[in-house]
């Protein structure tokens, strides 16, 4: 049997649980989006004429209320049956009528995971004697969410949360440790790269890769990252170096961080954004920046004809793809699937590794 090149399966969508046949049939177009920073978002076009549609003037498809509105809850699973996947949950937050000069009018629909409910808060606060992924944790429980934390880092004395989205401050702890934020369903997550567990994908360029673009960019390599302070409580002076803190993570190939020692020499970064107070702080932030550097040596932007299983956190074999990108260890920070009516459902991502691979 062979296989067919295209496996065309609109997507299948439910509202406040029950599946709804017509949205499907009325799809022209839909985007999913989610990238390391948390926040899954929808946006969804529907046609508002059909058979048994009233209007324009009277009430057309999808704006009287009855099978969406805001608050709704909507589910979007996508791909063929065999493989199909939920890849959204959240609720309704925005709708839109459109109407252009000669075309049905459209209706768009906008929809947002759990995290909304932290994008929508504001507040100021103060934590004491608390890590980062407590922080989070106590975050979550203001929202009635669940919790789910494991990331490293520094207890601190204090941490203030001055007229922030509970979203934009949580965003802020995780980028200081370089822990990744996201929801599934009433769940939050706070970890570290290492402790989030993804599907696993191998893509064969020209196969199931339709569009790839890779590149090694030794622009924003260090060979070092220097985060300095002041601890009151020894009236001392704080220097930390996160070191090559990539190493760990490499199993083999050529990391970013040695080709620029060889090539250029040593290249220091000293960060001034973050003040730390103690020096356990330094060294976390220190190495945290390292991380984030060393990880986006290699990126990849790509197509594929349709992949449901992969969501951010996904480590994709890149194979067909060029001496030295050939291989394992791309990590995906950002996923958007998208279906029309023409080319059926694509899914672009964004993916980074450490390494090229060794030369001959």
């Amino acid at each position: 049997m062979t296989e067919p090149k295209c496996a065309y399966a609109t997507p299948v969508f439910k509202m406040n649980g029950k599946v709804v046949n017509s949205m499907a049939r009325d799809c022209p177009r839909l985007e999913i989006a989610e990238g390391v920073d948390g926040l899954k978002t929808l946006q969804l076009t529907l046609a508002a004429v059909g058979a048994g549609a009233t209007g324009p003037p009277a009430p057309m498809f999808y704006l009287d209320g009855k099978v969406l509105d805001f608050g709704s809850k909507i589910s979007v699973a996508v791909g063929p049956d065999s493989t199909q996947r939920t890849v959204f949950e959240g609720v309704v937050s925005a709708i839109e009528a459109v109407f252009v000069d000669k075309q049905p009018p459209l209706v768009v629909v906008s929809a947002e995971d759990a995290l909304m409910r932290l994008r929508m808060t504001r507040r100021m606060r103060t934590y004491r004697k608390s890590t980062d992924a407590e922080i989070a944790a106590e975050i979550a429980g203001f929202h009635g969410l669940r919790s789910e934390v494991d990331a490293e880092g520094p207890r601190y004395d204090l941490v203030q949360q001055a007229n922030q989205s509970d979203l934009a401050f949580l965003r802020e702890r995780a980028r200081l440790i370089r822990a990744e934020l996201w929801c599934s369903g009433e769940t939050l997550y706070f970890k570290t790269r290492t402790k989030r567990r993804g599907t696993k994908l191998t893509l064969l360029q020209g196969k199931d890769l339709l569009n790839v673009r890779l590149c090694a960019d030794l622009a924003h390599q260090r060979s070092d990252v220097v985060v300095t302070g002041y601890d009151a409580n020894t009236a001392k002076g704080i220097d930390e170096r996160s070191g090559d803190a990539i190493t760990a993570e490499v199993a083999s190939g050529r990391t970013g961080v040695a080709i620029l020692k060889k090539t250029f020499g040593t290249s220091v970064s000293l960060r001034v954004r973050e003040t730390a107070l103690t020096s356990e702080e330094a060294t976390a932030f220190a190495k945290a920046e390292m991380l984030r550097r060393a990880r986006s040596f290699v990126t990849v932007t790509g197509m594929t004809t349709g992949s449901p299983d992969m969501i951010v956190g996904s480590t994709l074999d890149l194979q067909l793809v060029g001496a030295p990108f050939e291989g394992p260890g791309y990590y995906t920070v950002h996923v958007r699937h998208t279906f029309d009516q023409t080319d059926g459902l694509r899914t672009h991502f964004v993916a980074e590794r450490a390494t090229v691979n060794e030369a001959g």
